[in-house]
C-alpha cells in the first residue's frame, strides 16, 4: 500500500488550498459528507476475509494538525478482482427522489506499475441499493443496481499527482432509503471524498408572492408546480404559482401578487403610501403625489379628496386632479346671415378660466318680447347644430319673426357644473352667463308655391307662379329673380338667364323649338336678400309640325331596335368562338392543371421581424379577440412565456369552439412581448388545413389581471410523439402513413411560400380527434431571401441536433432542404411510436455519426418503400433530396397502393432496442430480469414477470409470444420491444452501438 507515499499530503493541500468542493448557488441538502463524517464511517468492506489480499482499506493521516481519511485499494497485481465498498444507510427525505453523488478520486496510471498491464485497471464502478431498513452488515450484491462506470479525467503518475471531481445522478429513489457501493475491479483508487445531496428551490418571494422551500423534481417531473401565498398587503386573481425544476431553480411565476390600494411595493413587500401619496388601485405602480387642488389625508391614502371649491366629474379618475367652475363667455356677438328668412350667427369667446378643464360646453337660452311682455322663445326657434351642449362657441338661429326684440343667454357649462349648481344658489353662484339683447326688423318675403305653363309656341313660353299669403305688410312691391337654362347643355358650359321681374308673370320668347328648359324662381326680400325658392321646374317648346315630330320618333324607334338586335347577334358570335377556342386550348387531362387552387396567385411569407414597429405586424396579421370572448378551463402546459390554457371562445355570431390559449406571464418587458406576439404575426399569415390555425390574439389589455394571449384551434390529442408513445403498437402503417402525408402536405404549403420551420420534430406537430397532424410551434422559424435556394443564417441560438441536417449544424444554413431532412427524422419518429432518436446517444455522438455516414435504421415493421424515403431525405447533399411536393405525392401513391406498404424494411433488434438492451452497462449479460426490462425501459412489468416465476435471464430466453402475453403484456407495441429483445439476446453481438448505413 505504498501507493500514496509521499504525494498525499499534496493531495489534500490542493484539496484545501483550491478548495475543490465548491457551493453551488443552488441551494443543497446534503444527506452524507464523507469528509464532515471524518474516520467515524463505518462503511462495510466485502469480501470480509481475502486472506493475504488487501480490499478497500481506511487510510488515516495527519496534516497542519487535522485528521484526513481515505478509502484506498491497489490490487494490481491480482487477477479477478472484486472488491465492494458500502457506505453506510443514508435516509432519503420523502420528496428527494433524485441525488447527486459528487465522488473526488485518484487513480494510479497502470504504466507506472510493472507487469501489470494485463490486470490493472484504471476505473471503478458505482452502485446503489434501495431498503426500507438499515440492513446492518447484510450484504448481497445481487441488491445492487450500477449507476455508472467511473473513469477519471486525468490519472496520477509517478511524479504528479491529479485529483478528479465526478458527480453522477440517482433516479427515481421511492423507499424510505438507500446505500452506495463502490466495486473495484483492479484499479488502484483512491476515494477522497464523498459527498450526497439533494437540490431544492429555496424558499423566495417573487412577485410578491412567498414561496416554501421545495425538493427539486426528477425526470418524471421535470416541473414541480408550486402554489404560493401574496405577502400581507397583497392581492391576487388567482392563486400565485411557480414551478420548480430539477436544477433546483425556479422558473414561470403565475398569477401575480399586487399591492393592496394605499400600498406599494418596497423591495417584496407592500409599504402604505406616505402622507401626502395615493394609490387608487391594486397594481405594481408607485404610489402618486396627491394632483392639484387635491389634499392628502394620512398614510395609506386610496385618493386625495377635492379642496373647497373643486370638485370631480363622475367620469373623472379618482387618481386624477380636481378643477373649479369655468367663467362667464365673453364677447357675445350676434350677426345677421339672412334677416328676409329670420336667421343670425351668435358667437363668443370661451371663458377667461376654464376650471382646468378642457370639456367646456355652452348652452344657450332664447327669449322674446313684445313690449314690456317677456316670454321664452318656445320651440319655434330653430337652433344649428343644437342649442345645448354646444363644443364650438357658435351656433345658428332661424325662423324669429321680425319686428321682435330677442334676448339670448349664453352659459358656459363642464363636467363639475352640476357640483357647483348643488354647493350655491344660482344667484350666488360665479357668473358663468352672458347676455345680449338685440332688436330685428325685417319684412318676411313670400315663398314660391306654384309654377304652371300659361301658354306655349315653338319659339316662346309664357309662365305664372303663385306665393304664399304674406304674413306682414310689405313695404314695397314683391321683385323676383327667374333663372332658367336649355336641359341639354353641358354642365360645364351652362348658359343661365336671369331676369327680375316685378310681377309673378313671365313671357320668354326667342326660344328654339322642341327644346326643354328648366325654370327657378326666387322672391326677392325688401333689402335684395333671397327669400323662399321654387322646386326646378321644367317646360318645353312645341315642335314646327306634328308629322314631322311623329315621322322622326318612329325612325329614332326603329334606329334603335335595329341597333339591339345587332348587338345581340354579335354577342353571341363572340362567345361561341370563345367556347371553341377555350376546348381546343384545354383538353380533359388539363382539369388539375387550371383548378381554382392552382390559379390563384402565389402568397410570399413576409417576415414580421422586417417591421420597424412590430406591433404593426401583428395587427396586419392577427385578428384582436376582445377578452370577454374568451374563457380559460386548465392549463395543459407551461410554455417559454408562460402557462397554456384549454378554454372556450365565443365570437359573436359564431359557434362557441374549442381553443388553446398562450398566455403571457405577469411583470413582462415590451421585448418579451414582442417575441411573444411575433409567433402569432408568423402564423396569422397562414391557411392550411395541415397549419394550426391561429384564431387571433389579445393585445389591448386595460385590466391588469388581463394579458396578452394567443388563441389557437385546440388539438385534442395533444402533441404526436407523445400520442404514440401512449398508443404503442395501436395504429397499422397505412394509418401511420396518413398521418406522414398530412405533415407533409402542410410543410409543402410552408415551402410553397418561401418559409422554413427550423424545428420540424414529433414534439411540434399536433394531434386532432380525427387524427389529422398539423404543423405547429413556430418559435424558431425565419423566412427565406428571394433566391429559392436561398438559407437563413443565424449567428446564435439552439439547434435541435437530432432534427437538424449536418449542413445547418455546422454553418447554420437553413433552407427547405434542411427542412426535408428534419421530416425524415418525423418518418422515423412517426413509424417508431414515439421513439428518441439516436436513444441515448449524447449529441456529440449523433453528430459524429452522421459525419461518418451513418444513418437511423428501419423501426420495427417499417414498410420498406417508406424507410428508402427517410434516406433519401438524409442524403449528405442537399440538393438531392426530394421536394416536400415529391414527397407528398409519393406518399400519395403509397396510400392508394396499400399493398406497396407490405414488403417490410430490415430490422435489427440489437440496434433497434438500442441497448444496453443486448448487454449490461459494461458489457456482460444481464444480471436480473429487472435490469434487463429497465434498460428496454419496459420496467412496469418487472412484478408480471415475477409473479409468473420468470426470476433468472435463462428463463426469459426461454419465452415464446404466447409465454408474454400470459404474463400480462397486452399492447402490440410492449409485447413487440420485449420479443424483439429476447430475439436481440439470442442473438448478442459484441458491438451495441451499430448503426444502418
Amino acid at each position: 500500500m505504498d501507493f500514496f507515499t509521499g504525494v498525499r499530503p499534496l493531495l489534500f493541500s490542493y484539496v484545501l488550498i483550491n478548495g475543490i468542493l465548491i457551493t453551488l448557488q443552488t441551494k443543497e441538502e446534503v444527506l452524507l459528507d464523507m469528509k464532515a463524517t471524518g474516520g467515524e464511517l463505518g462503511w462495510l468492506t466485502w469480501p470480509l476475509d481475502q486472506g493475504d489480499k488487501l480490499g478497500w482499506e481506511l487510510i488515516q493521516r495527519t496534516l497542519n494538525g487535522s485528521q484526513l481519511y481515505t478509502y484506498s485499494v491497489c490490487n494490481v497485481g491480482e487477477r479477478e478482482q472484486d472488491n465492494w465498498l458500502r457506505t453506510t444507510f443514508i435516509q432519503r427525505q420523502p420528496a428527494a427522489s433524485r441525488v447527486f453523488v459528487e465522488l473526488q478520486f485518484i487513480v494510479r496510471d497502470c504504466n507506472s506499475f510493472d507487469g501489470t498491464s494485463l490486470t490493472c485497471k484504471e476505473t471503478f464502478n458505482l452502485f446503489t441499493s434501495e431498503s426500507d431498513a438499515d440492513v446492518g452488515t447484510t450484504f448481497r450484491k445481487g441488491q445492487f443496481k450500477k449507476v455508472a462506470t467511473i473513469a477519471p479525467d486525468e490519472i496520477t503518475g509517478k511524479n504528479a499527482m491529479h485529483i478528479n471531481t465526478e458527480t453522477r445522478v440517482v433516479e427515481n429513489l421511492s423507499r424510505k432509503g438507500f446505500y452506495l457501493a463502490f466495486q473495484d475491479i483492479g484499479a488502484c483508487v483512491a476515494l477522497v471524498s464523498t459527498r450526497v445531496y439533494y437540490k431544492t428551490c429555496p424558499d423566495t418571494v417573487k412577485s410578491l408572492a412567498s414561496f416554501p422551500e421545495t425538493v427539486a423534481g426528477g425526470e418524471n417531473q421535470a416541473l414541480r408546480e408550486v402554489s404560493g401565498v401574496c405577502v400581507d398587503n397583497a392581492i391576487s386573481e388567482e392563486t400565485p404559482r411557480i414551478y420548480c425544476t430539477v436544477d433546483g431553480e425556479w422558473v414561470v411565476p403565475v398569477g401575480q401578487c399586487q399591492c393592496k390600494p394605499g400600498y406599494e411595493e418596497v423591495k417584496d413587500a407592500c409599504q402604505e403610501c406616505q402622507p401626502g401619496f395615493f394609490k387608487a388601485a391594486a397594481s405594481g405602480d408607485k404610489c402618486e403625489l396627491c394632483p392639484v387642488n387635491t389634499q392628502g389625508l394620512d398614510s395609506g391614502a386610496l385618493f386625495c379628496p377635492c379642496t373647497d371649491g373643486f370638485y370631480r366629474a363622475p367620469t373623472d379618475p379618482a387618481s386624477g386632479p380636481c378643477s373649479g367652475l369655468p367663467s362667464a363667455p365673453r364677447d357675445l356677438v350676434a350677426t345677421t346671415t339672412q334677416l328676409s328668412t329670420g336667421k343670425l350667427l351668435l358667437s363668443w369667446s370661451p371663458p377667461e378660466d376654464t376650471g382646468g378643464r378642457t370639456d367646456i360646453t355652452y348652452n344657450v337660452e332664447c327669449q322674446r318680447c313684445e313690449g314690456s311682455v317677456c316670454q321664452l322663445c318656445g320651440e319655434k326657434i330653430r337652433y344649428e347644430p343644437a342649442s345645448t351642449g354646444l363644443t364650438q362657441a357658435k351656433v345658428s338661429v332661424s325662423e324669429l319673426d321680425a319686428h321682435l326684440n330677442y334676448t339670448f343667454t349664453v352659459e358656459a357649462h363642464s363636467g363639475v357644473s352640476p357640483f357647483g349648481s348643488q354647493a350655491m344658489p344660482r344667484s350666488n353662484r360665479p357668473p358663468s352667463t352672458s347676455a345680449l339683447t338685440t332688436s330685428l326688423h325685417y319684412t318676411d318675403p313670400p315663398r314660391i308655391t306654384t309654377m304652371r305653363l300659361v301658354e306655349r309656341t315653338s319659339a316662346s313660353l309664357s309662365l305664372s307662379w303663385d306665393v304664399s299669403p304674406r304674413t306682414r305688410v310689405q313695404p314695397r312691391p314683391i321683385r323676383y329673380e327667374l333663372t332658367y337654362r336649355k336641359k341639354d347643355d353641358n354642365l360645364d358650359v351652362t348658359t343661365y338667364i336671369v331676369l327680375i321681374l316685378e310681377k309673378n308673370f313671365v313671357h320668354i320668347s326667342d326660344l328654339a323649338p322642341g327644346t326643354a328648359y328648366l325654370f327657378r324662381v326666387q322672391a326677392l326680400g325688401s333689402d335684395g336678400s333671397p327669400g323662399g325658392s321654387s322646386i326646378e321646374e321644367q317646360f318645353e317648346t312645341s315642335h314646327e309640325e306634328h308629322l314631322t315630330q311623329n315621322n322622326t320618333a318612329v325612325i329614332f324607334g326603329a334606329a334603335v331596335v335595329g341597333a339591339a338586335m345587332l348587338f345581340i347577334v354579335i354577342l353571341f358570335l363572340f362567345l361561341r368562338r370563345r367556347k371553341r377556342n377555350s376546348h381546343s386550348r384545354q383538353g380533359p387531362e388539363d382539369t388539375y392543371f387550371s383548378s381554382s387552387e392552382q390559379l390563384k396567385p402565389l402568397k410570399t411569407y413576409v417576415d414580421p421581424h422586417t417591421y420597424e414597429d412590430p406591433n404593426i405586424a401583428v395587427l396586419k396579421f392577427a385578428t384582436e379577440i376582445h377578452p370577454s370572448h374568451i374563457t380559460k378551463q386548465k392549463v395543459i402546459g407551461a410554455g417559454e412565456f408562460g402557462e397554456v390554457y384549454r378554454g372556450n371562445l365565443k365570437m359573436p355570431g359564431r359557434k362557441e369552439v374549442a381553443v388553446a390559449i398562450k398566455t403571457l406571464k405577469p411583470g413582462y418587458t415590451e421585448k418579451q412581448r414582442q417575441d411573444f406576439l411575433s409567433e402569432a404575426s408568423i402564423m396569422g399569415q397562414f391557411s392550411h388545413q395541415n397549419i394550426i390555425r391561429l384564431e387571433g390574439v389579445v393585445t389591448k389589455c386595460k385590466d391588469f389581471f388581463k394579458h396578452p394571449m394567443i388563441v389557437t384551434e385546440y388539438m385534442e390529442n395533444g402533441a404526436l410523439d407523445r400520442y404514440l408513445k401512449d398508443h404503442d403498437g395501436e395504429f397499422p402503417s397505412f394509418q401511420l402513413v396518413g398521418m406522414m402525408h398530412g405533415i407533409a402536405a402542410g410543410m409543402k404549403y410552408l415551402s410553397d411560400m418561401s418559409y422554413v420551420h427550423r424545428d420540424l420534430a414529433a414534439r411540434n406537430i399536433l394531434v386532432n380527434n380525427n387524427l389529422e397532424c398539423k404543423v405547429s410551434d413556430f418559435g424558431l422559424s425565419r423566412v427565406l431571401e428571394d433566391d429559392p435556394e436561398g438559407t437563413y443564417t443565424t449567428s446564435g441560438g439552439k439547434i435541435p441536433i437530432r432534427w437538424t441536417a449536418p449542413e445547418a449544424i455546422a454553418y447554420r444554413k437553413f433552407t427547405s432542404a434542411s427542412d426535408v431532412w428534419s421530416f425524415g427524422i418525423v418518418m422515423w419518429e412517426v413509424m417508431a411510436f414515439g421513439e428518441r432518436p439516436y436513444w441515448d446517444m449524447s449529441n456529440h455522438e449523433v453528430m459524429k455519426a452522421i459525419n461518418e455516414a451513418f444513418r437511423l435504421p428501419a423501426p420495427m415493421d417499417c414498410p420498406s418503400a417508406v424507410y428508402q424515403l427517410m434516406l433519401q431525405c438524409w442524403l449528405q447533399d442537399r440538393s438531392k433530396r426530394p421536394r416536400f411536393g415529391d414527397i407528398v405525392n409519393l406518399l400519395d401513391k403509397l396510400l392508394r397502393s396499400p399493398d406497396s406498404l407490405k414488403t417490410i424494411a430490415d430490422f435489427d433488434p440489437r440496434v433497434s432496442i438500442r441497448l444496453p438492451s443486448t448487454s449490461g452497462s459494461d458489457g456482460s449479460p444481464f444480471r436480473s430480469v429487472s435490469e434487463w426490462l429497465e434498460s428496454i425501459k419496459m420496467s412496469q412489468y418487472s412484478e408480471n414477470f415475477n409473479c409468473a416465476g420468470v426470476v433468472t435471464m435463462d428463463q426469459v430466453l426461454q419465452m415464446k409470444n404466447e409465454d408474454i402475453k400470459n404474463i400480462g403484456v397486452r399492447l402490440p407495441g410492449h409485447l413487440k420491444r420485449i420479443a424483439y429483445s429476447i430475439l436481440g439476446l439470442k442473438d448478442q453481438t459484441s458491438t451495441l452501438s451499430v448503426f444502418a448505413v
